[in-house]
């Protein structure tokens, strides 16, 4: 059985961006638990800035109980990167801010596309201020 090449296109790209810049923000700041699913694979697992691993059910039940909503949020991708094997990585810093308090972080995230749809596999957060 050979593995069959994914092929990359200018719209990867894009529904990456918006995935990561607007869908992935918009679901943890207004506890949107069907648009995190939606995001997060079975599969998944993140690494917190404390070394701590979680899987996609602690996802979700953290972002159930938070009550973290900060007045504004940006993500700034310092990298995306799509490989032929249909995964790409998206790497970058988060920035939260509530009244004049910044706070920053850097993550990386790895994605595949399943069924023409792109899924966080992983997740990596550190450098939290």
């Amino acid at each position: 059985m050979s593995i069959q090449e994914y092929k990359i296109s200018k719209q990867d790209t894009l529904d990456l961006k918006f995935l990561k810049e607007v869908l992935w923000p918009k679901a943890y700041h207004t506890h949107n638990l069907d648009l995190l699913d939606s995001i997060l694979d079975n599969d998944f697992e993140m690494i917190d800035q404390a070394g701590g691993w979680y899987n996609k059910k602690d996802e979700i039940d953290w972002v159930t109980k938070s009550d973290q909503a900060p007045d504004s949020f940006y993500y700034e991708i310092k990298r995306l990167d799509i490989y032929s094997n249909g995964t790409a990585i998206i790497a970058g810093t988060g920035h939260n801010f509530n009244d004049t308090i910044e706070s920053t972080y850097q993550s990386s995230n790895v994605l595949i596309n399943k069924n023409g749809r792109w899924v966080a596999v992983s997740s990596h957060v550190s450098g939290v201020k």
